[in-house]
């Protein structure tokens, strides 16, 4: 079969655009005009090397894709409009945005051979998450299917909209340090050698901070290949030791004892792992499950452990109040709230509750640590102007004492 892309019109004169999996340009003119449609171009899919490289790196599904297949597909069946024809109209929509109309295609395809929706996206757990999954398979299951998908997209959303605060918060201190390191960089490799050298010639004895900047320019001209080398070595070293819980353990530790950026981490992991138990709950899935689900969504190994902890203490009967304040890593409020939802026998809406606090939260830490990122940079980089400056003229300043 061919991949072809087409242009067609309806009645209406609405242009449509699609794609189609068939064996000849004739059969996909009799597809559209079965469909109801005047087709107007029909071009089949040519690709280089380059382009499938380029399709695969920049083209993969991320959270802002699955958010937006999200809400529209839960509005689209709110509606009232059949699975089938939402995920087609959403696969057309999606022609150009590489791995996602990958998946609908072939979920579209599944669905229409018999498969549930959650059946049909359990090949794309690593893209989607298991609690997503798992939340679409308990909303088919218990004729929720709308309510789920509502409750997955305010989900998405906040956490996109959270990230994105993120992102925005960090472009101004990543660019000053990336201007930092090349100007560094074209300082040791090209302009320092060629000052202190001059120096060196005077035979004067240089200042300890001369000294340090040539010691320190010296090497980075002869070993400046070790930089990347090094970022491979710790790239590998990690990527390596994710593979050991050990390991996980102790980075994932330290990572929440950083100033400022570990309290940002502590409050999203849990506004996320609630949020999302809560979800799972609320769609009819059992507690200890959806505890093992949560534990895999908390991207941390201590909470991870944590979650797992739980689940095993409640298999074994203890109450999730209980089992909640035999871990420490949890705040008090967190307990408490735990124990009253249970007590109340509205877990779920507790638990969304509390995530929501705690989105607010970090919401407030994103703004301290912009706060804190900016002066500590100006800082850095007047101690670095300062130290140069004093390596340079202090030369300058012991040659004309000389005279």
């Amino acid at each position: 079969m061919t991949r072809f892309f087409y242009k067609a019109k309806d009645w209406n004169g609405k242009i449509v655009k699609g794609v189609a999996d068939l064996n000849s340009r004739a059969d996909v003119v009799e597809s559209i005009r079965n469909n109801g449609l005047v087709p107007l171009d029909i071009q089949t899919e040519n690709k280089s090397m380059v382009q499938e490289l380029i399709k695969n790196w920049l083209g993969k599904a991320n959270l802002k894709q699955i958010s937006t297949f999200t809400r529209q597909l839960s509005t689209m069946m709110t509606s009232g409009l059949p699975l089938t024809e939402a995920l087609s109209l959403l696969k057309n929509q999606t022609v150009s945005n590489g791995q996602m109309f990958e998946i609908l295609d072939n979920t579209l395809d599944s669905v229409r051979g018999g498969q549930s929706l959650g059946d049909s996206l359990s090949k794309y757990k690593n893209i989607f998450g298991e609690a997503y999954v798992a939340s679409i398979n308990a909303g088919e299951t218990g004729g929720v299917l709308e309510e789920v998908l509502e409750k997955l997209a305010e989900g998405l959303e906040k956490e996109d909209e959270f990230k994105g605060k993120v992102k925005g918060a960090m472009i101004y201190p990543v660019i000053v340090i990336i201007g930092m390191v090349i100007v560094a960089f074209i300082m040791m490799i090209f302009v320092i050698p060629k000052l202190l050298g001059l120096y060196s010639d005077f035979g004067s004895k240089m200042p300890t901070p001369t000294l340090i900047l040539m010691n320190i320019s010296n090497f980075s001209t002869k070993y400046w290949f070790l930089l990347p080398l090094i970022v491979v070595v710790v790239f590998v070293v990690f990527k390596t030791g994710n593979q050991n819980e050990k390991f996980r353990f102790k980075v994932d530790s330290y990572k929440l004892r950083i100033p400022i950026w570990g309290i940002l981490t502590k409050k999203n992991i849990i506004a996320n792992s609630l949020r999302t138990l809560s979800m799972l709950l609320s769609a009819g899935i059992p507690l200890v499950t959806a505890l093992k689900i949560v534990a895999k969504v908390a991207d941390n190994e201590l909470y991870y452990q944590a979650y797992l902890f739980i689940a095993d203490r409640v298999q074994k009967g203890y109450s999730i109040a209980n089992s909640f304040e035999e871990v420490e890593i949890f705040p008090p409020i967190v307990n408490q709230m735990v124990s009253t939802g249970e007590a109340t026998g509205k877990l779920d809406e507790v638990l969304m509750k509390v995530s929501d606090y705690f989105s607010k939260e970090a919401e407030q830490s994103v703004k301290t640590l912009t706060a804190a990122i900016e002066p500590i940079i100006m800082v850095v980089l007047g101690l670095g102007v300062a130290f140069l400056v004093i390596a340079v003229i202090m030369p300058i300043y012991n040659l004309t004492s000389q005279f």
